[in-house]
């Protein structure tokens, strides 16, 4: 085991893949090839990170990346050693974020959010709202423009959220807060944000770093 994180009690969760060619981002490799989805990807996951280490110096929090596709020293190679990296392992998304959620809370994690890289709007003042609204509500939700999430928080795990929905289509959202519903969860919905997953997507990406390069 690697490192565990610093100060625990709010703990970030990043899910990203490795950007091997042909393995990731699969849906724009008509748009740009296999390396060029890879290299999308990449920089995706690095945007992402930079966003999270601006909100490490606002708050403190620690976090994890969870990957999909390569190893521990792949992505050490990658994203450097102040990271912590685990496995997102077996089972469908649903599966692996109900795992990372448990093992956040069982690793002493009182709030637990977790995002992935395909969102460029998500930054840290958004992060840092997520974590706010925590204090108040058993479950905070980013709603994705395309019907999905680029976020959840939780203060414990609850699994029932993860289960019997078909990850990647339109409904993924809606499902969400009907189960939410369903048991009794206050909830509370961050700004919808577009995903970058198909090539008329691309646009937002590119609009996303003319703004970061800005600044």
């Amino acid at each position: 085991m690697l490192n565990l994180p610093a100060n625990p009690k709010q703990r970030l969760i990043i899910f990203t893949r490795y950007p091997e060619p042909g393995k990731t981002k699969t849906r724009l490799i008509p748009a740009l090839g296999t390396v060029g989805a890879a290299n999308l990807q990449r920089q995706m996951t690095e945007y992402t990170i930079f966003q999270v280490q601006e909100l490490q110096k606002a708050i403190a929090i620690s976090v994890e990346v969870r990957f999909a596709g390569g190893d521990s020293q792949l992505m050490q190679d990658w994203l450097g050693l102040d990271l912590v990296y685990q496995s997102q392992g077996e089972g469908d998304l649903g599966s692996r974020m109900a795992r990372s959620l448990g093992n956040a809370f069982q690793s002493g994690a009182e709030n637990a959010i977790i995002i992935g890289t395909d969102c460029p709007g998500v930054n840290a003042q958004i992060l840092a709202t997520a974590f706010e609204k925590l204090h108040a509500f058993d479950l905070v939700l980013g709603p994705a423009i395309d019907g999905g999430y680029y976020l959840i928080g939780l203060r414990q795990p609850i699994p029932e959220l993860f289960v019997n929905i078909e990850w990647g289509t339109a409904q993924v959202f809606q499902k969400t807060v009907d189960i939410a519903d369903k048991l009794n969860l206050s909830y509370v919905n961050l700004s919808p944000l577009a995903d970058v997953d198909r090539p008329e997507d691309l646009p937002i990406w590119e609009q996303a770093i003319a703004g970061k390069m800005e600044k």
